[in-house]
């Protein structure tokens, strides 16, 4: 299981990127995040984010019909949000590659 602390920093990205694929609505966003290895992220932690995403004009919304109840709330990203998912990933390959040297270091020591 991965840290909460950890996914503080890059779940919006990953959201990004899940919706980036096609428009979704917040139960298919949160199954395909569990699918990709993100065990035990809820809805709850999930729809906040989508607001700060769609207030801050990185995604937007419309609602449609459910054949299952009331009508489901979609999202698209949008080209800010294309913007910044790509700004996210070159930052991520940075992180990953700054850790990776770190971690592949082998016995030297940093005081």
């Amino acid at each position: 299981m991965i840290p909460s602390q950890m996914l503080k920093g890059t779940l919006e990205g990953c959201i990004l990127k899940v919706i980036s694929s096609n428009e979704t609505y917040g139960y298919e966003i949160s199954q395909a995040l569990q699918k990709y290895g993100f065990q035990d992220i809820s809805e709850g932690t999930i729809y906040p984010l989508l607001l700060r995403l769609e207030k801050n004009g990185l995604v937007t919304t419309k609602y449609r019909a459910s054949p299952l109840g009331p009508k489901r709330k979609y999202f698209q990203i949008s080209s800010e949000g294309i913007i910044a998912l790509e700004s996210f990933f070159s930052n991520w390959k940075e992180l990953e590659n700054a850790v990776n040297q770190l971690f592949q270091s082998r016995g030297q020591k940093h005081e």
